[in-house]
């Protein structure tokens, strides 16, 4: 069942995707070589729970961390811990909040000192295509547009689109309907109408498309054991121009003003 926001539940969607936002970019202030993944798990939950909300994943069917943290191979979905980041790794941080009964739920990735130009573009690529996807979350476009721009974007460059996970609607509940896939066939799918919410986060693989999940029932990673990408926005459908609700705005400025980290665009 597809739930569509008043404005006002919109408004406070919004509240919730910024403190994402706000979250994320604290964690960009202390990424660096040698930071272990489970401090920036306590850092996000200390924050969250400052300002007045709950992290969403926490306990959410079983998971026991409070952020994801996905390094290198691992697309998402990854467990914080006592892995190191090294010089050249590149980590997706996806944060989720609960606040005013309101889930905000998005993820950036975040390239550590030096890596290889091929990770760079794929970073870049990646990150453009999540824009170039909400462009289609307009009133009167249909779900297929916004999966075919994100998989057109990445495969023109010869990059893996993930098919065993997607998007999603997004509002009281973390996961709701409709399911917003990263490939699909223009003007096919769900007409999109307005105050819809979902979280749009293309999830692309330097290689071939295939993942597979850990022993731990919760670590995806790509089968062929190279890097994926994965970017994610909330997305309320609007007439003419999507309105973005969380902002890479400050994740961005702390991303440059950190020397340990490289900011790809």
């Amino acid at each position: 069942m597809i739930f569509y926001k008043t404005d006002e539940q919109v408004e406070l969607m919004r509240i919730s995707a910024l403190l994402v936002s706000e979250t994320l970019a604290e964690i960009a202030k202390i990424l660096r070589p040698g930071l272990a993944t489970i401090e920036i798990d306590k850092l996000a939950n200390e924050f969250i729970l400052d300002h007045g909300a709950v992290p969403s994943f926490y306990n959410y069917n079983g998971f026991p961390h409070h952020i994801i943290t996905s390094v290198n191979d691992v697309v998402v979905h990854g467990f914080p811990g006592s892995e190191t980041l090294k010089d050249g790794d590149i980590i997706s941080v996806d944060v989720g909040v609960i606040k005013n009964e309101y889930h905000g739920d998005h993820a950036y990735t975040f390239v550590i000192g030096d890596a290889d130009k091929e990770i760079l573009d794929l970073v870049k690529t990646t990150k453009e295509s999540l824009f170039i996807g909400i462009n289609e979350a307009v009133v009167g476009k249909r779900l297929g547009d916004i999966g075919f721009a994100i998989q057109h974007h990445n495969e023109k460059q010869g990059y893996g689109v993930v098919r065993d996970f997607v998007g999603h609607g997004l509002g009281k509940s973390m996961h709701e309907d409709p399911q917003v896939p990263n490939y699909g066939k223009r003007g096919s799918g769900l007409l999109l109408k307005e105050n819809l919410v979902m979280a749009i986060e293309p999830m692309i693989n330097l290689g071939k498309k295939d993942v597979y999940i850990e022993k731990d029932g919760w670590t995806v990673r790509t089968a062929d054991g190279k890097p994926s990408v994965h970017f994610e926005h909330d997305v309320c459908v609007k007439k003419g121009k999507a309105l973005i609700l969380s902002d890479y705005t400050p994740i961005e400025a702390a991303e440059k003003n950190n020397v340990n980290l490289k900011f790809c665009g």
